[in-house]
């Protein structure tokens, strides 16, 4: 198992709420990632559309729709199941990129991974 990396406690990440934004360094380059919460459920990925490598926040740390079921790029309206990332409508191109999580004791962890580090200073 790669190294855990904690990032927020678990009460921050609410079902249908504000994401938590972290940064990674992805494939070697510095980015945005974010944190949300659904059915109950940590997913992250990296703030990144498929259709355009734009962030995809409509403000910031907000990322579903007015439903609470999908999440959405504010830039041209593709949206993603906030569960697997998978494209759900729009025009994206494929899904989104998932960074691994785990609960413990309170604690959002992320994963890294081959490609996948924390941002050094």
């Amino acid at each position: 198992m790669e190294p855990m990396v904690p990032l927020c406690n678990s009460a921050d990440l609410v079902n249908g709420g504000r994401a938590v934004p972290f940064d990674i360094v992805f494939a070697g380059q510095t980015c945005r990632a974010f944190a949300i919460r659904y059915q109950d459920q940590v997913h992250a990925y990296l703030n990144r559309c498929t259709h355009v490598a734009m962030e995809m926040d409509y403000q910031p740390d907000r990322f579903y729709d007015d439903t609470g079921r999908w999440l959405m790029c504010a830039t041209h309206g593709a949206t993603y199941q906030p569960d697997t990332g998978a494209c759900s409508g729009g025009p994206c191109r494929g899904g989104l990129v998932k960074i691994d999580l785990s609960e413990l004791d309170g604690v959002v962890h992320w994963h890294t991974a081959y490609n996948l580090k924390p941002l050094e200073f």
